[in-house]
């Protein structure tokens, strides 16, 4: 298959079938390998660009196709989507090339009869893309969810807490192409010798603002083709999340339970920062998610880290009253990390987002058991939800006054650097 059929099936795969887009990636690019760096780059951009501008770009199609997008048959509505976003965001690309290799592939996938169809609407289109109209301001709903590609029903739900601005800043940056963020241990390895390291390796690197022990990595093809990262320099890790282990701020022999860790970042955060000291016990639901955190210990070479399968929802007896510190970053709706998951918008609803705020108070109301009078309890998301954050943040402090909320933040994208992330610290009295 050449690389615009290995396009259509992977957004069949996410868009029709439900795949995750990250895991479908991975796993075609996996199984291509001797695909070269170009082909690859061509191939995960217009899979990400389609899924990140697919609300812009159905309402493009809708502007120039009398069929409307949710009328057509799914192989065609994928392959104008994706062409749509190459005419439109790929001016490396000739217009005619674009029509043509579609028309080839709708021809190939047994759509002879729509070939007609396929090369009027993306010449239509390609003529007239400075005559693409939008919604005015003055529909605020509107016009953000066709110009940063965000469904309706979100865009109201931010609007009811932020202004315009705010969400069209959000809406931006989640559409902007961010390099992929590190985090090194500075123990190990200096960041000047890690630079130049990563430098003779060809990667671009970028200091990260405010964060010494971060850094910005680009202009690689395949992470694990560096030797850097199959020697455990560095982990990646998002800009937000590495807030995590600095607000928990562990001290030499803390007993550490993070409770939905994989794939493990903040706790190998938390055992570098205990420099050999204590323990940090990684938990999670299933092998095959403990299995990633034991993968990023072995590479980190840290020793008072160790992960194990455990339910998050079922109380550990042993753990009781255990621990110095409980790391508690739960499942949640991963309206944060849009610009890293461009699908999840996608199939994200507001009554999935009642369940996983329920779910957050269920394990919350487990593992808070783990804190030691005195401790502390660390609870986060990687979401932009005020029912699962800040309002969670205030039940947790009513049901449970052993514990008080010492301070907490709403990470925004294009306000704060990374991702969209909510930290709420707790701690619990030490005079009960």
């Amino acid at each position: 298959m050449n690389e615009r059929e290995l396009v259509l099936e992977a957004l069949l795969s996410i868009t029709r079938d439900g795949e995750y887009s990250h895991i479908v990636l991975k796993n075609l690019l996996d199984l291509y390998q001797y695909l070269d760096k170009r082909e690859r780059a061509f191939i995960t951009r217009v899979v990400n660009g389609t899924l990140e501008r697919m609300i812009e770009i159905d309402a493009v199609i809708n502007q120039f196709s009398k069929v409307k997008v949710n009328k057509m048959k799914p192989v065609i509505r994928t392959i104008l989507r994706f062409s749509v976003y190459q005419l439109k965001y790929m001016d490396s690309i000739p217009d005619s090339a674009v029509c043509n290799e579609a028309v080839k592939l709708a021809a190939k996938k047994g759509f002879h009869n729509l070939k007609g169809f396929v090369n009027g609407v993306l010449r239509n289109i390609s003529r007239n893309l400075d005559q693409i109209t939008y919604p005015d301001p003055s529909d605020p709903v509107s016009c953000l969810s066709v110009r940063e590609s965000l469904p309706e029903w979100l865009v109201s739900q931010w609007l009811e807490t932020y202004d315009f601005d705010t969400v069209q800043k959000m809406g931006e940056a989640f559409l902007k192409a961010d390099p992929l963020s590190v985090r090194f241990d500075p123990q190990r390895i200096t960041k000047e010798a890690l630079m130049d390291m990563l430098e003779k390796e060809g990667v671009t690197v970028r200091e990260i603002p405010d964060t010494p022990c971060g850094l910005y990595l680009s202009g690689f093809d395949h992470l694990a083709a560096l030797s850097s990262f199959r020697q455990g320099y560095y982990q990646v890790q998002d800009v937000s999340s590495m807030q995590a282990a600095l607000w928990a701020d562990p001290k030499p022999g803390d007993e550490i339970i993070d409770v939905c860790a994989a794939p493990g970042g903040k706790a190998i955060h938390l055992a570098e920062l205990l420099s050999g000291t204590g323990h940090v016990e990684a938990r999670d639901l299933t092998e095959y998610k403990v299995g990633l955190i034991r993968e990023n210990i072995e590479r980190s070479g840290l020793t008072n880290i160790e992960a194990v399968v455990q339910d998050a929802l079922e109380t550990d007896q042993e753990s009781v009253e255990k621990a110095d510190i409980v790391i508690a970053d739960l499942p949640c709706s991963g309206l944060g990390v849009l610009g890293k998951k461009p699908d999840l918008k996608l199939r994200m609803t507001k009554e999935a987002q009642e369940e996983l705020a329920a779910l957050q108070r269920r394990i919350l109301a487990v593992v808070k058991d783990y804190v030691k009078p005195g401790g502390k309890l660390l609870y986060s998301t990687c979401t932009i939800n005020r029912r699962e954050n800040e309002e969670n943040a205030q039940w947790f402090a009513g049901k449970y006054p052993e514990f008080s909320l010492v301070r907490e933040q709403q990470r925004l994208p294009g306000k704060d650097e990374g991702d969209g992330f909510y930290l709420a610290l707790f701690r619990r009295r030490d005079d009960e």
